[in-house]
């Protein structure tokens, strides 16, 4: 525990608890609350990209049953749609794990 009062403070006493309070079972308890609440949040990134796969090969059937001629270049499409959802997804999962484990 740190008290500091300088001049320039007007007799204003700042008491710094950051040292005592990180020493708490209390304090590590709600960083690991925190930490796991964080994650969680993180990982509804994963449902999205999963619509959006979703949403991208029904697109791609859609359009195969309307235009046959263009089926390739519809599957490049498709497959450049899904690589940019799937990286979404795990660029999801790995905030979730950055934040489970960093350290304070």
């Amino acid at each position: 525990m740190v008290i500091r009062c300088s001049p320039q403070m007007n007799g204003l006493v700042i008491v710094d608890l950051s040292l005592f309070m990180k020493k708490t079972v209390f304090f590590s308890a709600m960083v690991t609350a925190g930490k796991y609440i964080g994650a969680g949040l993180a990982t509804i990134g994963v449902a999205g990209a999963g619509v959006g796969i979703g949403v991208i090969f029904a697109a791609l059937l859609l359009s195969y049953s309307r235009n046959p001629a263009q089926q390739q270049r519809l599957f490049q499409l498709a497959i450049f749609g899904f690589a940019l959802c799937e990286a979404m997804g795990l660029l999801a999962v790995m905030m979730a794990f950055l934040i489970l484990y960093i350290t304070i």
